[in-house]
């Protein structure tokens, strides 16, 4: 076994570019779990940046500086941020309050429709189950209630650290964007020479998480503009807020449709009851969900690397647990990063002079 581990060693770690690559790894790996709630604002700003580098190069393509291009895509997005916070930002807080006032009368609704279930289907559900039920969702929500009450009381220091990320976040995008070379060659600098490995690594991965960024950035925009559209035509309540939930609710690869299933059908079911109007709503929100797996996934991110459901949903629990809301954020490239990393070790000499001379 330990030859087993010393031979597997050293076929692995016997090129300085791999041990190099491991080094830079293990770094990176360090600073964001003891260090990532205190470097958020650079992680969400280096979101953005790569979001807007794209709008900025195509400017410089029409002939302007780079500074100028940076000061043009930053004003409009600036203006369009300020545009939807003012427009939506009410329109969300008091379908939102309302919401909550009517939990209650929601829920007894629902328990109401569980408690006449033994009646209907006493073949399926008896009561002892449906008792079990109830007291497990009204568990649910005072234990809910209690989170949304502690939050509460720290939302001043929330709100403190929230207005010091509304100034330094856009200061960090704009200099991300405007001295981008300077920035990413003294980066350069700091990471030894032994870099074929790192570049390879890098030169997969650049790309793909920018339009993956990209993508996710349009599919919230689309998907959740859509459920809005069909929302508000079939006159469901709070039609701004549970278009806003699904359309973020792709940020977590299959299981953000299944969660947000249950406002959806919730608000659906205390509004229309079982008529036809909750089953339609249900089926329109059903093919949304369809057309957003099978046509705009493939569309938007036809170059990122395939990777198994299985892979994916993993890659969200793992890193979702190690960097809560980042974590299920990039877990698709992440997940594509340990695929990427594993090539580049798994790869002889000979395959990566054939790569580096192919390219």
């Amino acid at each position: 076994m330990f030859e087993y581990i010393k031979t597997w060693y050293e076929r692995k770690f016997s090129d300085p570019h791999s041990v190099t690559l491991l080094f830079l790894l293990v770094v990176s790996v360090a600073l964001l779990y003891f260090f990532g709630s205190l470097i958020v604002p650079v992680l969400v700003a280096l979101v953005i940046a790569y979001l807007l580098d794209w709008p900025v190069v195509h400017l410089e393509r029409l002939g302007l500086r780079r500074f100028t291009a940076t000061v043009i895509v930053m004003l409009i997005f600036t203006g369009v941020m300020l545009t939807l916070i003012l427009v939506i930002g009410p329109v969300l807080w008091k379908q939102t309050s309302n919401l909550v006032q009517e939990t209650p009368h929601m829920l007894e609704q629902g328990k109401s429709y569980l408690v006449a279930l033994p009646e209907q289907y006493p073949s399926l559900i008896n009561a002892d189950q449906v008792q079990g039920i109830v007291a497990t969702v009204e568990a649910k929500v005072i234990e809910f209630g209690q989170v949304v009450l502690s939050f509460s009381l720290t939302s001043l220091k929330d709100l403190v650290a929230w207005l010091i990320y509304l100034v330094l976040v856009p200061l960090l995008v704009f200099f991300m964007l405007k001295d981008k070379l300077e920035l990413t060659g003294s980066v350069a600098k700091l990471i030894p020479q032994q870099r074929r490995l790192i570049l390879q690594v890098w030169n997969e991965m650049n790309q793909q998480i920018m339009n993956y960024i990209r993508g996710k950035v349009f599919e919230i925009l689309i998907v959740g503009g859509v459920s809005f559209i069909a929302f508000t035509f079939l006159d469901l309540r709070y039609a701004a807020l549970l278009g806003v939930l699904v359309g973020f609710s792709v940020l977590i690869p299959f299981v953000g449709a299944a969660l947000v299933t249950i406002p959806v059908a919730a608000v659906a079911l205390f509004q229309f009851g079982l008529e036809t109007q909750f089953w339609t709503i249900l089926i329109i929100y059903g093919i949304i969900q369809a057309l957003d797996g099978n046509v705009l996934v493939p569309l938007l991110f036809s170059e990122a690397v395939d990777l198994n459901p299985v892979f994916i949903i993993v890659a969200v629990l793992f890193f979702g647990g190690l960097w809560g809301f980042w974590g299920v954020f990039f877990a698709i490239p992440l997940a594509s990063l340990v695929k990427a990393l594993i090539t580049a070790w798994s790869s002889t000499q000979e395959e990566l002079n054939n790569k580096l001379t192919e390219g």
